[in-house]
């Protein structure tokens, strides 16, 4: 039996060999129509472009990167990463693009790993954990390697970005805590480098009026339960407290509840990001689902974009919801 090729996709499909080629590969526009006809008829002559010939006729890796400069402890605790890569690979896998994901430890090595990109090895990068200033925005710039800021950047760049509103949802927490009587409400942070920190810590700041009790993290469960240690040693202990995600959250209730404490009769806790495993403890944790699968979603496309040479843009996904639960049901302690 002969091998079936791309020309026996076109006559199924009824188009071009060069219409199956960038329905597949994304390097022109396509109506859905049209790339619904050639995937219809690639799956029912069970044909897969190659790889490598894809590569050889675009000149391009056909993958994109992730670089990650955080402890591996944190980014397998955080729900927010497999969530988000989730969504990102949703969209890749609709034209067979890989998904390169590098941890690194340190500056030199973050460094390294973007140069290294522009070697042949990624088509473009997405840029998490943006922080103040960041420096590896200039770094891409110069690289010329087409990126999306997934975060919400103040500062001037020539790239596409994704940005949500870390701040309102934080406004909303502290709103329902001093609703319900409590004066002395914490927030627990994520490192203060980090864009999307700094905007929940600020936020809290305005909302509270000072910084007698935040205390910065670093999203992992030790910093949740030792931090929230400290706060509960204080002269006068907070009734609630705010956490940046819901690993420190978690640990912290844990703490709480082991010092004999009541969750939300003794102290209000609440998280963000909406841990898959937040609604099922008890109490359930109120927490902010951020959504991080539609900003994957959004940000693959964004680069897609990008790398077939569309004018950068900058998307706002209206994902921060706050999901009030049991723990923070309870009117303050007298």
């Amino acid at each position: 039996m002969s091998r079936t090729t791309i020309a026996d996709v076109a006559r199924e499909a009824g188009v071009t060999k060069a219409t199956v080629s960038h329905a597949l590969s994304g390097n022109r526009p396509t109506s859905p129509e049209t790339r619904a006809k050639v995937l219809a008829a690639a799956a029912k002559l069970n044909w897969a472009p190659s790889q490598s010939a894809r590569a050889l006729a675009t000149s391009r890796a056909n993958a994109v990167a992730v670089v990650l400069a955080r402890d591996p402890e944190v980014i397998a605790d955080d729900s927010f990463f497999p969530a988000f890569i989730a969504g990102v690979e949703s969209v890749l896998a609709e034209t067979e693009t890989a998904l390169i994901l590098q941890v690194v430890h340190g500056r030199d090595a973050e460094e390294r790993a973007y140069r290294s990109l522009t070697r042949g090895r990624a088509d473009g990068a997405l840029l998490l954990d943006l922080r103040s200033d960041d420096w590896r925005i200039a770094l891409l710039e110069e690289l010329g390697l087409p990126t999306v800021l997934v975060g919400a950047y103040e500062q001037p760049t020539t790239f596409s970005c994704v940005r949500t509103d870390d701040a309102a949802p934080v406004r909303e927490l502290i709103d329902h805590l001093r609703h319900a009587g409590h004066r002395r409400i914490a927030h627990i942070s994520g490192p203060l480098e980090y864009v999307h920190s700094r905007a929940r810590a600020d936020a809290y700041i305005s909302a509270i009026g000072g910084t007698d009790l935040l205390r910065e993290g670093d999203f992992t469960a030790a910093s949740g339960r030792d931090l929230t240690e400290e706060l509960l040693a204080l002269p006068e202990p907070p009734t609630a407290i705010v956490y940046s995600n819901d690993t420190m959250a978690i640990a912290g209730l844990s703490y709480a509840r082991s010092q004999g404490l009541s969750i939300p009769r003794d102290l209000a806790i609440s998280g963000f990001d909406d841990d898959h495993l937040s609604a099922h403890l008890s109490p359930a944790l109120t927490s902010v689902s951020s959504d991080p699968a539609a900003r994957g979603r959004v940000a693959a496309r964004l680069l897609q974009n990008d790398i077939l040479g569309a004018e950068p843009r900058t998307e706002v996904v209206d994902c921060n919801v706050v999901h009030f639960r049991q723990s923070t049901e309870a009117p303050a302690p007298a």
